[in-house]
């Protein structure tokens, strides 16, 4: 093979370039989609069984309400806000009596939320914002008291994943970021760079049991020993289709796609240290619940269901939970058809002794 300093520079300039949306031109695309301006255009898109684009569509919302029995003075916390869906329907639940704490470590779409809910009537009286991450729940509890319920939606939001300055999604050209919080920590780009093949390989099946992990992994640092950086969601994207061209013609479409799908979340996962944060979370949160406290917490992969559930089963075997939920809640079929991001989600909930 030719090697020649020439050959390397071609191959440089073969590289993928981001081409992303400004992020102004992103703001002002998609805040004409909000719902209470365009509510037909909203509705239209809703009945294909797809989200509006810069809006995110709660998932289980009437099983959550059923379970924690949000009663007006109570004090809760929104572990996870969002898009803040979960959370005004808490809200109203409290009747402008008691207080709501809502947590996020996403800079960007916390604000965006807290103006949302302020503009709806909801003040400082009612709801503490804070941009913390979740597992600093012990913290919030110092400031809160005992709380009576908590719901922490495990989920990457809908604007997250729409946005491709982000880089949550393979589907569209953007930076290979994918940090929750994009002021702190490592990038996904960078965290490749870090990478021996055996640990991208053992990342990619512990965190999303990619069946073809080895073949992928040896082709990304492949790629990174050829002193090609890895520096957007597209060039990801085709080092994956490209490893995996050997796939049967009939399913080679869209077994990538899943391919491409579970190698991003494993990536997320990894640079936003998914996994601990939520297991330091689990074991603090029943320290920071009132007695008769309720918990309930959707998760979205097989990982996350199986650290919850380990959790609640392990402290009602300790006698800290006096009941946990037997099996998982799923999301109705009407509400999987209408909204396709809901098919995979898994409602458990705990009560504190």
């Amino acid at each position: 093979m030719n090697s020649s300093p020439d050959n390397q520079k071609k191959k440089h300039k073969r590289r993928v370039r981001y081409s992303g949306t400004h992020p102004k031109s992103f703001h002002e695309k998609y805040k004409e989609l909000q719902p209470e301006k365009y509510a037909d255009d909203v509705n239209k898109i809703i009945q294909k069984g797809n989200t509006p684009a810069g809006t995110h569509r709660s998932i289980c919302v009437n099983e959550i309400l059923e379970f924690l029995q949000i009663t007006p003075g109570q004090v809760g916390l929104d572990a996870t806000l969002g898009y803040g869906g979960h959370t005004l329907e808490m809200l109203k639940c409290l009747d402008s009596k008691g207080h709501l704490y809502a947590l996020d470590v996403d800079s960007i779409e916390l604000p965006r939320t807290q103006d949302r809910l302020e503009r709806l009537g909801f003040g400082p009286d009612i709801i503490t914002f804070k941009q913390t991450n979740f597992s600093n729940i012990d913290q919030v509890a110092l400031e809160s008291g005992p709380l009576n319920f908590v719901l922490a939606d495990l989920g990457v939001s809908s604007m997250q994943i729409d946005n491709p300055e982000r880089g949550f999604s393979y589907k569209s050209d953007g930076p290979l970021d994918l940090r929750l919080n994009p002021n702190k920590g490592m990038s996904a780009s960078n965290r490749l760079k870090t990478m021996k093949q055996n640990e991208l390989e053992g990342m990619l099946i512990e965190n999303a049991d990619e069946p073809h992990a080895s073949v992928i992994s040896h082709a990304i640092i492949d790629t990174i020993k050829k002193g090609i950086d890895i520096t957007t969601t597209t060039q990801l994207q085709q080092i994956i289709e490209k490893a995996l061209h050997f796939l049967p013609e009939k399913t080679k479409k869209e077994d990538i796609k899943k391919s491409c799908q579970r190698c991003f979340q494993a990536l997320r996962i990894d640079v936003n240290s998914e996994y601990e944060v939520l297991y330091e979370f689990l074991e603090k949160l029943p320290t920071t619940l009132a007695k008769g406290g309720r918990v309930a917490i959707l998760s979205f992969h097989s990982g996350e269901d199986r650290l919850v559930k380990k959790s609640f089963q392990k402290f009602y075997r300790e006698g800290v939970y006096s009941d946990i939920a037997s099996k998982p809640i799923r999301p109705t079929a009407e509400e999987c058809y209408s909204n396709s991001r809901a098919r995979s989600t898994k409602l458990r909930w705990a009560i504190k002794s």
